[in-house]
Parts: structure tokens; sequence; C-alpha cells
């Protein structure tokens, strides 16, 4: 299992996805599943030029938020799902602050999966 996510990373990461082309090129990523996109695949379906993307690419890039992988002359990039989650933890690891009773009420109301939120240990902390 991985490291509980720092502060400066989770920074890192959410500035990484600050700009719309980013943001959809995260999205379209995660819809591509473990297939990934070849990089002129992901410029074509974000309309974006190709020199645009690879701007935007070799930002989330530092942020760990993508994986590249050579594939020919090609490159493959896949979206870091697992450090997505890591994200979604460190955001919410502290919910409602030891009130299981709210954090159960806001977590119903989440339009997340119940298996991508923290388990419940994170609301009885005392």
């Amino acid at each position: 299992m991985s490291e509980p996510m720092q502060s400066e990373h989770a920074v890192k990461v959410l500035e990484s996805l600050a700009s719309p082309v980013r943001l959809a090129a995260w999205r379209q990523l995660v819809r591509a599943g473990l297939d990934g996109m070849v990089a002129g695949e992901l410029a074509t379906a974000l309309a974006v030029a190709p020199n645009t993307l690879s701007f935007h690419l070799k930002a989330m890039l530092g942020a760990q938020l993508l994986s590249v992988e050579p594939e020919g002359r090609f490159l493959r990039y896949r979206a870091n799902i697992p450090l997505m989650l890591g994200l979604i933890a460190y955001l919410t690891e502290e919910c409602c602050a030891g009130h299981p009773e709210a954090c159960q009420t806001l977590r119903a109301d989440s339009l997340c999966s119940p298996a991508v939120l923290p388990d419940n240990s994170c609301c009885n902390k005392e």
C-alpha cells in the first residue's frame, strides 16, 4: 500500500488540474481506463493543438497525475487513478471531526461511490 498523501503533493496535484484543458484531459483519460490514450488521439478528442496539449500533459506528469509509456513513435498516457483516490482520501480523511452521524448524512448525499470515499473510521476519531 502506498503512503498517505502529503499536503505539498496534494497542492501540486490540485494545481495541475487548475486548467480547463488539463481537467478535460484528465476526464478523458479516466474514461479511457487502463488502455489510456495516445497523445494524438487525446488531442483530437479534446480539439486541442498537439503542442498545446503537450504543455499541459507535462504539468500533469510533474504532479504524477499521469503515467506515460512510449509506444513506437507515440506516447500513451494513462490517468493515475490510485493517486486521485489518495487525494480524495486526503481531502476527506477528517470529515465531520468525530461526529459520525453528520458524516453519514454527507456520505449519503455525495455523488461519489462509497467505494471511493474513505472508510467510516475517519469519523470515529476522538
